[in-house]
């Protein structure tokens, strides 16, 4: 079902402040761990498990927001996931105890499962093929620049108000999304009932889990390696009977058949590749101010912005762009121009002009911005209306894993520096800079992927054929 133009693109505002304030909330606590444990009266380090129950949360519902979308209808759950996320936000700032706020993190991880897969099945199926690319454009960016703005913000609302406020100023753009979403958001569904998955729900929920919460314990610095391979064992055991469960079943939780689309198998094979490795910048770039030029948190977060300000700024020309060049050289061109960004990370040092420091960030803002919205746009760009639903949340759910790997892999990052120049008890800046050029590397090796795109790959959605026609 395609709509007008206008309409399609204020469905895709509704979705990108729902995507917005779901990524915001995962990372936006990270710096105000300390004004909780102080009211709550336990360790800073005890409050990270809000964190880590609200991100275990997403990755054990996300499996099923498609089948209750084609269920009770695309409107009815978003709807529903943005009151169940909006009413957790009041219950978090209204927390006075650790698990009182853990409960109600893990209600709000319930409401952003179904909020962003479901989301984006709205946009897919109310936008036509040649408006897809901008509608895309729309809900890509708050995914990229939350993790960048959710520590800085967290921290200063928590410093100079109460970190009470980080949860309650969802209220009012929950409220007015609801709103939007009864007004303009159609009420589609699948004709067919299709019966729930149960044994794919709980091998998905399991698999998802563990795999998380192992890439959460290798991406603290100093974390327990034995759970963490534990855990990874276990989700990596779980995910294969997964897997063979979903290529058996009659009515699947998760359709893998989408894997089978060109585009949509290399926007998750060399794509995840890429998502992994720029995921690590809002891990990395922090510490690195911080740990290896000795700056103070506040300072770090301001040069960080400049990174968040490329991911905003190539919104504007990534369609004329990719209109002229087509997906394949721009995804292949701009990944190596990324690798050359983050490369150029590593020569930074203290004595770096910071005008410059700012320039090598906003212009791996600028690529990571281009390269995810070709991603996302690429890997439904061939999918059929029937397979949307089950592509989304293949899609959500890989994406969810991929973010997640980033950090996990800075952290092994990290820690392989160190073992090449030694334990000196401190993060140097030469561990960095280490880092900073395997993250490259890995940039690299996803650039081989996209060689293999076909030149005219997404035409219908990019118009590259038919510019080229002219």
């Amino acid at each position: 079902m395609s709509l007008s133009s206008r309409q399609s693109v204020i469905i895709a505002l509704i979705v990108a402040c729902a995507y917005f304030m779901e990524n915001l909330d995962a990372t936006v606590i990270a710096t105000a761990l300390p004004h909780l444990a102080s009211t709550f009266g336990v360790a800073p380090v005890r409050v990270s498990v809000g964190m880590t129950a609200y991100l275990l949360t997403l990755a054990v519902f996300i499996p099923i927001s498609g089948w209750v979308a084609d269920r009770f209808g695309q409107r009815s759950v978003f709807g529903s996931a943005i009151v169940v996320f909006t009413g957790a936000s009041i219950l978090c700032g209204l927390s006075n105890g650790l698990a009182e706020f853990t409960a109600a993190r893990i209600l709000q991880g319930i409401g952003g499962a179904m909020m962003v897969p479901v989301g984006r099945l709205a946009v897919l199926r109310s936008t036509e093929k040649r408006r897809l690319m901008r509608s895309i454009a729309y809900i890509t960016w708050p995914g990229l620049a939350a993790p960048v703005l959710g520590p800085a913000l967290g921290g200063f609302i928590s410093t100079y108000f109460t970190w009470r406020w980080i949860f309650l100023l969802n209220v009012p753009i929950g409220l007015l999304g609801l709103a939007l979403t009864a007004t303009f958001i159609p009420n589609l569904r699948e004709a067919g009932r299709r019966p729930f998955d149960v044994r794919g729900f709980v091998l998905s929920g399991v698999a998802l889990s563990c795999l998380m919460y192992g890439m959460e314990l290798v991406g603290q610095l100093h974390g327990d390696w034995r759970s963490a391979t534990a855990a990874l064992t276990c989700g990596t055991v779980a995910a294969a009977l997964a897997i063979r469960h979903f290529r058996r079943a009659e009515h699947p939780l998760i359709d893998l058949a989408p894997w089978r689309i060109p585009t949509f198998r290399v926007t998750l094979d060399g794509g995840s590749l890429y998502v992994v490795s720029v995921s690590v910048s809002p891990f990395l770039l922090p510490l690195f101010f911080q740990l290896g030029f000795g700056l103070n948190a506040f300072a770090a977060g301001l040069l960080v912005l400049a990174y968040a300000a490329g991911n905003l700024a190539m919104k504007t020309v990534t369609t004329p762009i990719l209109k002229r060049f087509g997906f394949r050289r721009v995804m292949i061109v701009n990944g190596l121009l990324t690798a050359v960004t983050i490369a150029l990370c590593a020569l930074l040092s203290p004595d770096t002009p910071r005008a410059l420091i700012m320039l090598v960030l906003l212009a791996g803002g600028l690529c990571r911005s281009m390269q995810f919205t070709s991603i996302n746009t690429l890997a439904f760009a061939d999918v059929p209306p029937a397979r949307m639903s089950s592509a989304s949340t293949f899609f959500s759910m890989v994406q969810q894993m991929t973010i997640g790997l980033g950090i996990a892999f800075g952290a092994i990052a990290l820690h392989a520096a160190v073992l090449v120049h030694g334990d000196h008890g401190q993060l140097s800046l030469a561990d960095f800079r280490v880092a900073f050029v395997l993250v490259a590397v890995l940039v690299l090796i996803s650039v081989l992927y996209f060689i293999g795109i076909e030149p005219d790959a997404g035409g219908e959605v990019s118009g590259h054929t038919r510019a080229a026609s002219r």
